[in-house]
């Protein structure tokens, strides 16, 4: 009996935490199958806003080369899936052969057992068995062992059933992870066969922008004019706030690139570090379609372009909002360009660019989530895109670095 107990407790203390361990992978890796997969519909949706007659080739071929990126990541994140459920199935399969095993040799001591039980199942024998004993020690002695022969037939009987319960359990379980693996095949089959249409529309996209590659210069000349153009613009309204607010301190400043914090400002910044990579969207809802920092150009590779902010596609209609708690230090107007805002954070600039409505004015005191303005639609594509930067100074940071999954 004291066998049986052990046994069980073994398989309770080991079968269990390696499940476990395995569940939780799988169902990290299937959090990130779905968030791809959300992704690859909102890249549908953003940016494959219009027909695309109405986009312009590189815009389609940026958002194509978005997408085959998230494509193939969603694939690499499949295989891992499929890959973890046959290691899963083998163990399961070594288990079920383990355990037929020791069920067969349990059923076999089992049968060897009830056998000689029976034979020797008269009450009589037992009695005088009993009787027989020599002295009243020894008759307590045999009483015991036939109490304790008894308790081992229950025990076996307990553990047979005990293992059959877990050899269905794992065929059952079996059953379910080849259907699953199936499942993921299939999906994966078919996310390879989009990936290949993609790739085939790229590769078209490619021919037609090549065979007219000064246009393409051209439009790729004009968009990084602009990029400086906003970036200037953003870099003189810190240098100019920094030295205003400076000023207004009438204390000798030694390093003019850096803000004099008050302590009520030194606080806001205090709060602002701690919330790295906790801090919300400047959108409610977009996704990425541009990074930070050194980018390879997505027609010749060999050409490098860098972002100082990262962009974020989103609906027609949606508004910009404070990351956080802070005070707008500016309002940006590029001639011929959109419309933003800057927020002061303590010593944090968070800019918020290609708006077309504003809704808050230069000195406002903002909070997390207030509503900033309304992001411009591009008519000529349907793209709805917020440029977000931030600093601390006039240090440029990386906003992946500091918005929650971006």
């Amino acid at each position: 009996m004291k066998k049986f107990f052990l046994i069980a407790l073994v398989l309770f203390s080991i079968v269990p935490k390696n499940g476990f361990s395995q569940t939780e992978e799988q169902r990290s890796l299937e959090e990130k199958r779905e968030k791809l997969q959300t992704e690859i519909r909102a890249i549908n949706r953003l940016l494959f806003a219009e027909k695309k007659e109405k986009g312009s080739v590189l815009d389609q071929m940026e958002a194509l080369d978005k997408k085959i990126n998230v494509r193939q990541q969603l694939i690499r994140v499949t295989n891992q899936q499929s890959n973890l459920l046959n290691r899963r199935i083998n163990a399961n399969i070594k288990n079920i052969s383990k355990l037929r095993a020791d069920l067969k040799r349990l059923k076999d001591d089992y049968g060897l057992m009830i056998r000689k039980s029976y034979q020797n199942r008269s009450k009589q024998s037992r009695l005088m068995f009993l009787l027989s004993s020599k002295s009243f020690f020894q008759a307590f002695k045999r009483l015991q062992y036939m109490k304790q022969y008894t308790e081992y037939r229950r025990g076996q009987g307990e553990e047979i059933l005990v293992k059959t319960e877990d050899l269905a359990r794992l065929n059952k379980d079996l059953n379910a992870e080849r259907k699953v693996k199936e499942v993921l095949i299939a999906q994966n089959r078919k996310a390879k066969d989009q990936l290949f249409k993609e790739i085939q529309s790229q590769k078209a996209l490619l021919k037609t922008i090549r065979s007219n590659e000064s246009k393409y210069s051209a439009r790729i000349k004009k968009k990084e004019k602009e990029a400086k153009k906003i970036d200037k613009q953003i870099e003189k309204l810190i240098r100019n706030a920094i030295a205003a607010a400076n000023k207004k301190t009438g204390k000798k400043v030694l390093n003019k690139s850096k803000f004099m914090l008050t302590p009520e400002a030194t606080i806001v910044a205090s709060n602002f570090t701690s919330n790295k990579g906790k801090l919300i969207w400047p959108v409610e809802k977009g996704i990425k379609s541009q990074g930070f920092g050194v980018y390879r150009d997505p027609i010749y590779p060999g050409i490098k372009h860098e972002s100082n902010g990262v962009i974020i596609a989103t609906d027609e209609g949606a508004i910009a909002r404070s990351i956080f708690e802070g005070e707008v230090l500016a309002i940006l107007s590029v001639p011929g360009g959109g419309k933003g805002i800057q927020i002061k954070h303590g010593n944090y600039i968070s800019t918020y660019y290609n708006l077309s409505e504003l809704f808050v004015k230069k000195g406002d005191k903002v909070h997390i989530k207030t509503k900033l303005g309304k992001i411009y639609t591009n008519r000529s594509n349907g793209q709805t895109r917020l440029k977000f930067y931030l600093y601390k100074d006039t240090s440029k940071l990386n906003p992946e670095d500091w918005i929650f999954q971006l």
